[in-house]
């Protein structure tokens, strides 16, 4: 298991819950805007306070404290040992959510069939024919949609989500999206917040990415008719 951090305490990654976000190391897109260019690309070592059972030792510790855990990366699926992961956690008294890009449905299929994870949130980048060359030089977009199809199929709560950036999204695509995942329980827009720290700096050179509140209102106007719920991040 490559981990790369851990957030101990968060309100806002788990809708609900009080939990901690334990970061995978390790991704297999591109995207040019990724806030975590160290866990994209992959961490050396993980860090010391987290290696061997420590993870497990802290989780122990905060009973009673924390209602859950979030496992996010990089691209948690890419681990070989995300089951047994998930495993544990629940084993100790803890409700899961995963956050994925969608790339492994067969990894997620698993999950959801083991009864390992309680919440299953999944990134929608922009329409799927439209991830290469920003996201993925080279990609499945069957894998997504199989991705999409089996979370929506599941009995366990979900949500997609896309980060609000250009040139991957304006109001046409946001409508493609929005009717791919018709019905589905929670859409969020989620508003782009400019950093020096991504994973390509070049591509925030030329011209403004971001979109402005009005915007994402207007976004959110177009994708409501189509899912059960679309909120603003």
């Amino acid at each position: 298991m490559h981990i790369g951090g851990l957030q101990k305490n968060s309100m806002i990654d788990y809708p609900g819950k009080l939990a901690c976000v334990l970061f995978l190391s390790g991704c297999n897109f591109d995207c040019p805007y990724c806030h975590n260019p160290e866990l994209a690309t992959g961490c050396a070592a993980c860090p010391n306070y987290l290696k061997g059972e420590k993870f497990f030792d802290f989780l122990e510790e905060r009973k009673g404290f924390l209602d859950g855990v979030v496992i996010s990366g990089g691209e948690p699926t890419l681990q070989d040992d995300l089951l047994s992961l998930c495993e544990k956690i629940k084993n100790m008294g803890y409700p899961v959510k995963l956050d994925t890009n969608g790339s492994r449905p067969k990894v997620i299929k698993k999950l959801i069939d083991s009864g390992l994870i309680d919440y299953l949130a999944m990134d929608i980048k922009t329409d799927p024919a439209d991830y290469s060359p920003l996201i993925k030089k080279e990609i499945n977009c069957t894998q997504l949609l199989s991705s999409i199809r089996l979370i929506m199929e599941s009995n366990i709560p979900y949500e997609f989500k896309t980060t609000c950036i250009r040139p991957l999204i304006n109001e046409e695509v946001v409508e493609r999206i929005a009717h791919m995942i018709q019905g589905a329980r929670l859409y969020a827009l989620q508003k782009f917040r400019s950093s020096s720290d991504v994973l390509q700096p070049d591509f925030f050179s030329k011209e403004q990415r971001g979109f402005s509140d009005d915007e994402l209102n207007g976004f959110r106007f177009i994708a409501d008719k189509w899912v059960g719920k679309c909120i603003l991040r």
